[in-house]
């Protein structure tokens, strides 16, 4: 795979980068920082990055059907107005845990907005564990919560036929697959469909390319692997020139392109000078597949 070119596109330095989501209709590409908190969009035609400030740690953003975004902010699924720099809340979850905040979250191809909540770190991966729940917000803005326990709830996705929820709680190190039910948006059968090696360190953000195989985030694990989910068996490895990888999506023109968001957060000076792209975003092209665009919440 020598065709496999890595650039830096935003040295943004993000605490916490997250959740990329290319935005087809502005033709630019979303993301948050979680402990920056702010909502980003970087547009490959000026090179920038353009950023609303919010109040709390935001931690995901989705496209929105009736137009502008959804994004989950502290314990609250919320709706951002881009224009008018705009927050305003839909509804909070984990009420009674004050120390809790929403990580990763996505779009089902029903339009639902799946996203999960973890206790606040005390220092990166280091936690009060099994604080998280896994939530859905329906379109009518109801929620469900489907299972508690979890340490760090992060990357989601969905198999191409629509039938498997694919799910990682990073401290499990594993990779989950469920039976999805595409009209309730219920799941159910959770197993592991793969394990990561010491080398690989831990599961973040994931994507699902056409082919219908995963590619996940390796926070501390410094790459992007792509996964079959029927055999379980690691296909590729792609490094990056920073540990710590958080999540990725695919984008571009034709979705042929891959974004890498990264953390510093954590990283002392020395490490810092190490890795001076450290919590920045990157493209990866010449992958040789494509991606599968973002769903907008129905909402």
């Amino acid at each position: 795979m020598s065709s496999v070119r890595i650039e830096c596109i935003a040295s943004e330095g993000f605490g916490i980068g997250e959740s990329p989501v290319w935005d087809e209709k502005e033709g630019a590409l979303l993301c948050v920082d979680i402990t920056g908190r702010k909502v980003c969009r970087w547009s490959p035609l000026t090179q920038r990055v353009q950023a609303i400030a919010v109040d709390a740690p935001v931690s995901s953003v989705a496209l929105r059907k009736s137009g502008d975004y959804v994004i989950t902010l502290g314990t609250r699924f919320a709706a951002l107005k881009w224009k008018e720099q705009l927050v305003t809340t839909i509804t909070h979850v984990d009420k009674d845990k004050p120390n809790n905040r929403f990580n990763d979250g996505k779009v089902d191809p029903a339009g639902r907005y799946f996203a999960g909540t973890m206790a606040e770190e005390i220092r990166p991966a280091v936690l009060e564990r099994h604080q998280g729940s896994l939530y859905t917000l329906f379109s009518d803005l109801s929620v469900v919560k489907h299972f508690d326990q979890v340490d760090i709830s992060n990357g989601l996705d969905w198999s191409l036929d629509h039938k498997t929820f694919f799910y990682i709680d990073s401290l499990s190190y594993s990779v989950d697959a469920f039976d999805y039910d595409l009209q309730t948006g219920k799941i159910g059968n959770r197993r592991s469909i793969y394990r990561l090696e010491k080398e690989e360190s831990i599961p973040d953000g994931m994507c699902i390319d056409t082919e219908g195989k995963l590619w996940v985030a390796c926070y501390d694990g410094g790459r992007v692997i792509r996964l079959d989910p029927e055999t379980g068996k690691r296909l590729q490895t792609v490094k990056l020139p920073v540990d710590k990888t958080t999540s990725c999506c695919f984008g571009g023109k034709d979705y042929s392109e891959m974004y890498v968001t990264s953390a510093s957060y954590g990283m002392d000076k020395e490490w810092l000078s190490r890795q001076p792209q450290a919590g920045g975003v990157f493209k990866i092209t010449g992958l040789g597949v494509k991606g599968v665009p973002p769903y907008p919440f129905a909402g």
